[in-house]
């Protein structure tokens, strides 16, 4: 059951970041991620592991995101603190998004290159949801320029985020949840 609410409160941040976003409230999406972290770390078997995963994929998310609006592939919508780096409301997905890899998306730990397809599909469509659906962002000059970049980060980056949440919760001493258990 919790990994139901998991993924829940996952899309439930997404939506409050995106629509958040659109309408100029930067703070929609970290004050949901906040939500959800309460939650999730108070029903969680490995806490430590998820707050680590989440401040690494913190750094990765501003990274990567910086990097497109640097190299003038994106532009984000209420694009606080600086319109020269990624918003906190893009922080606060990638946030959400490491809440799931130890959840609901624990499967992926195992299955890599799955992964792998995931995040290079999976990301620039949310991407492109968020820009044409949304207006939380808008694509540069070149959208599929941004869209590939986006796809090739992903497709390294999934994989990588589900390697290290495995490492983390080894690391830590916890162990994952049983295949068919309802956490």
């Amino acid at each position: 059951m919790t990994n139901w609410i998991n993924i829940a409160f996952y899309q439930a941040t997404w939506l409050a970041a995106i629509a958040g976003a659109a309408r100029g409230w930067w703070w929609a999406g970290p004050v949901m991620l906040a939500v959800f972290a309460i939650w999730q770390l108070a029903v969680s078997p490995q806490r430590r592991a998820d707050v680590e995963l989440m401040v690494f994929a913190a750094a990765v998310g501003f990274v990567v995101d910086s990097a497109c609006v640097r190299g003038g592939m994106l532009v984000y919508a209420a694009a606080v603190p600086s319109a020269d780096f990624a918003p906190v409301w893009i922080i606060a997905l990638w946030m959400s998004f490491a809440l799931t890899l130890n959840h609901s998306l624990a499967y992926l730990k195992s299955h890599l290159l799955l992964a792998a397809m995931l995040g290079a599909v999976g990301a620039p469509l949310a991407y492109w949801a968020a820009a044409r659906g949304w207006g939380a962002l808008a694509f540069a000059a070149r959208p599929e320029a941004a869209l590939g970049t986006l796809a090739v980060a992903w497709a390294i980056l999934a994989p990588c985020l589900c390697l290290l949440a495995r490492h983390l919760v080894r690391e830590n001493g916890t162990q994952p949840a049983l295949r068919g258990a309802s956490q």
